[in-house]
């Protein structure tokens, strides 16, 4: 294993790190908890490349600069609606997080944070969620030469920051 993996309870804006991973909307101008957040430290200029980039759809990522953000990038990506989603919610949710991997490994992106991906407003359950999102980043490191060699994931709460402790040390028990 050449990478690291963090997990802390913070601000994504705050980190420095190569990427930033934005759980944004469809229309990628912006919106609340994470998406308005990462709009807002990152300035107006996020706003005005998102409007000529043609909005993003669920699964899938796109790339930004991070303008005002300490990061060099910001990694748009659309999670499911767990109750509204056709077809399998944790198939799109592992997508986000392979896409966006691959698009910052096509960036040599180095380091990267993550927010939890469609547990907000989104309503995905918080220990599924981790639980896709550990296995889908650990499989992509563990399975590919990439430039990526420190991953973090940024929760809100304290609740959170124990689920993925919990589920990340499960895992790690298994090698």
């Amino acid at each position: 294993m050449n990478y690291k993996v963090t997990i802390k309870k913070g601000d994504i804006t705050r980190l420095a790190v190569d990427a930033i991973v934005n759980a944004a909307n469809q229309s990628l101008l912006g919106g609340g908890g994470v998406d308005g957040a990462i709009h807002h430290a990152a300035g107006p200029e996020l706003l005005e490349e998102c409007k000529t980039i043609g909005g993003c759809k669920v699964g899938e990522a796109k790339i930004t600069k991070g303008y005002n953000l300490p990061a060099k990038y910001v990694i748009h990506t659309v999670g499911p609606m767990y109750a509204e989603t056709k077809g399998n919610p944790a198939e799109l949710l592992a997508d986000c997080y392979l896409n966006s991997l691959k698009l910052a490994d096509k960036h040599a992106v180095r380091s990267i944070a993550f927010p939890s991906i469609s547990t907000g407003v989104f309503g995905y359950p918080i220990e599924e969620a981790a639980e896709i999102a550990i296995k889908t980043v650990k499989d992509f490191l563990d399975k590919k030469l990439t430039s990526i060699k420190d991953v973090c994931f940024v929760v809100f709460s304290e609740h959170d920051l124990d689920v993925y402790n919990n589920i990340y040390t499960l895992t790690k028990s298994y090698e």
